[in-house]
């Protein structure tokens, strides 16, 4: 697959999660994000004023992420926090599912999880992704998420949150390609540091990116 630098940047959310990412380097960011003209930058919901105020002059939306990075709290708290970060200037919303109740295969929980954010974000005319953390997942259980992501409206399907043992695989992005077909979109986050496995995850069925390693990656040749 060959994409022009501009045409990659527009795959990429450009991320800082760091929990000691400071404000000189959220609004760093957010100059990269600007510069490239990537799809947006995704931080952590306390940032979202300053990276809306920093993107108020570029088309680059701010993404924030909610029951980040473990997925355990309550849904009315995945809730108040969707609804508290769109308030500030979030366009998009990156959850994670409870993880420990999709192991459990309570599926009426997490769909009903994700139904109540999914509500709420849609409810603002924003969109929302589904943070399935594969790293904890077998093949089965990567589909299953994916069904109940998709069966709750979801607008996304993501693979990690870039916490835990290991980011995206491109047999996991195909593997939920599949599983959603053109209904949802598929992001890849977690472990993409080059051109190269940005450009694989594309191939194997990826529209959106989530990397740190924005400035790496497009300044490769």
């Amino acid at each position: 697959m060959e994409l022009t630098t501009a045409e990659l940047a527009r795959y990429l959310d450009h991320t800082n999660l760091k929990p000691d990412a400071t404000q000189a380097e959220i609004e760093q960011t957010c100059q990269e994000a600007k510069k490239y003209q990537t799809a947006s930058v995704c931080v952590n919901a306390h940032w979202i004023p300053l990276v809306k105020a920093q993107l108020a002059d570029s088309p680059v939306n701010p993404i924030a992420v909610v029951g980040f990075p473990l997925g355990a709290t309550s849904t009315a708290a995945k809730v108040a926090e969707a609804q508290d970060a769109m308030n500030s200037g979030a366009e998009e919303i990156d959850m994670v599912i409870n993880i420990g109740e999709l192991l459990s295969n309570n599926d009426t929980f997490v769909q009903s999880d994700i139904a109540a954010v999914s509500a709420a974000v849609h409810q603002e005319n924003k969109l929302l992704k589904v943070i399935i953390e594969t790293s904890f997942l077998n093949n089965d259980q990567i589909v299953k998420a994916c069904q109940l992501a998709e069966a709750a409206q979801a607008d996304y399907v993501k693979t990690s949150t870039g916490f835990s043992s290991a980011g995206a695989k491109v047999e996991d992005v195909a593997l939920m390609r599949k599983t959603v077909g053109d209904r949802l979109g598929v992001k890849a986050s977690g472990g993409i540091h080059s051109r190269q496995e940005a450009l694989d995850m594309i191939a194997a069925g990826a529209s959106r990116l989530g990397v740190s390693a924005t400035v790496k990656i497009l300044e490769e040749n």
